[in-house]
């Protein structure tokens, strides 16, 4: 699954969240976060085993383009000692040598530099999808720490404001039955 929608998941559930009566706090289901944050920690590792995968693949590309440079630039050089007995095949052998060189290294350059880009673009993605990731992360944060705060200053102007001493309410005390 992609990062960005995890992200999307998980910013909707705490956006969604059901609110806590007479509260400004919200119930969020662990095992839901859980599971996007596995599924997410499941996925930015493939994304950069993906990345790893695309710099192999350049490398071998870049050695496989050095091999068919070396083995022409080889038969180049080959040919070149069979024509030596005639000058003018010589210089000609010569010419064509250099040409095959030059063109095996204009096309081993073009590789190179077409794999960097693809390479990069790859990576490019892969960052911005974790800063969208971070920037998530954070937003997250800061809507729960807004809460929490907004969640103490109504405690804190509940009790300053109404003049009259907040009594605690103990979690042990049964409720009025009528039975």
């Amino acid at each position: 699954m992609d990062v960005l929608v995890l992200i999307d998941k998980l910013d909707d559930l705490v956006h969604n969240a059901k609110a806590v009566p007479l509260t400004d706090q919200v119930r969020i289901d662990r095992e839901e976060i859980y599971d996007i944050l596995d599924q997410m920690r499941a996925t930015i590792p493939e994304e950069i085993k993906q990345a790893r995968w695309i710099v192999k693949e350049r490398q071998e590309m870049l050695a496989e383009a050095k091999r068919e440079c070396d083995r022409i630039l080889g038969e180049a050089r080959e040919q070149a000692v069979r024509e030596a007995s005639q000058t003018e095949i010589v210089k000609l052998a010569e010419r064509q040598a250099q040409e095959i060189v030059d063109e095996a290294r204009r096309q081993a350059r073009e590789t190179r530099l077409e794999m960097e880009d693809w390479a990069d673009s790859i990576l490019s993605t892969l960052e911005v999808n974790l800063d969208k990731f971070l920037g998530a992360v954070k937003r997250g944060r800061e809507r729960l720490h807004e809460r929490s705060q907004e969640t103490v200053m109504a405690g804190a102007s509940v009790g300053a404001g109404s003049g009259v001493g907040v009594s605690s309410v103990s979690t042990n005390e049964q409720p009025y039955d009528e039975s």
